[in-house]
């Protein structure tokens, strides 16, 4: 019987780390079918420019997400801020479900509050305003609407951008804001909370009005090292891929 759920983010799949990719390949077809669910708290893809893109490996992952979740591993998604753009036409192909970009689930008796994290980090106003106005529905059918070829483009500029941007950003601003986290749980009256985006693995002990909740960052995926974030009736552990 099938009593354990799985949490993984920040895969960050592209066809220039293809030992990510074939990790994350041998992991549906060896780890996850032993489970019942599987959580990708966002970034499994570098970027992601619509559900119309079939560049490598994007068909590969969907075929063996897909078998996944006919095997009955239910497979959940909460968009990241480099794949934001993920739609409905993905969810059919690979038969993940989308999740809202904050979701209460009842993890084993515990309300455990699941997000990427991106909206954590409020400490970081520049990339929260770009947030804001590249979710609104004219940005993203304007992006959309264009050929496919100008939108891979636009993504190789988008990630130049972005990595020249972090390289003047402080560590404490790329983190999240722990005022942003206690109001957050504080409205879900959530227990628990799991995010990646940070790339910061760790387990946070948090004091909310005389109760201790805790806070699970999950971590990045690279050639060298990957983790998974398992739950079961007994507890919590995390294993190495």
């Amino acid at each position: 019987m099938r009593d354990e759920v799985l949490f993984i983010s920040d895969l960050h799949l592209t066809i220039e780390r293809p030992e990510v990719t074939q990790k994350f390949l041998n992991f549906l077809i060896n780890r996850a079918p032993k489970a019942k669910a599987l959580y990708i708290l966002g970034d499994l893809f570098d970027t992601w420019i619509g559900d119309d893109d079939f560049s490598p490996p994007i068909k590969k992952v969907k075929r063996h997400l897909k078998t996944l979740s006919q095997q009955g591993t239910k497979v959940y998604y909460i968009h990241g801020n480099r794949d934001f753009l993920i739609g409905q036409k993905f969810s059919q192909d690979s038969g993940v479900i989308l999740l809202d970009e904050y979701s209460l689930i009842d993890l084993y008796g515990t309300p455990t509050l699941l997000t990427h994290g991106d909206l954590l980090c409020t400490d970081d106003i520049a990339y929260q305003a770009f947030r804001e106005k590249s979710h609104t529905t004219e940005w993203q059918d304007n992006v959309l609407s264009k050929p496919l070829i100008f939108r891979m483009l636009f993504a190789r500029w988008y990630r130049l951008r972005s990595f020249f941007h972090k390289r003047k950003k402080s560590q404490s601003i790329m983190d999240v804001n722990i005022d942003t986290v206690i109001s957050m749980m504080n409205q879900y009256q959530a227990s628990r909370l799991i995010h990646g985006h940070t790339h910061r693995q760790a387990i946070h002990d948090i004091q909310i009005q005389e109760k201790t909740v805790q806070r699970f960052v999950l971590a990045e995926w690279t050639k060298e090292s990957a983790s998974v974030l398992c739950f079961n009736q007994a507890g919590h552990t995390s294993e190495i891929i």
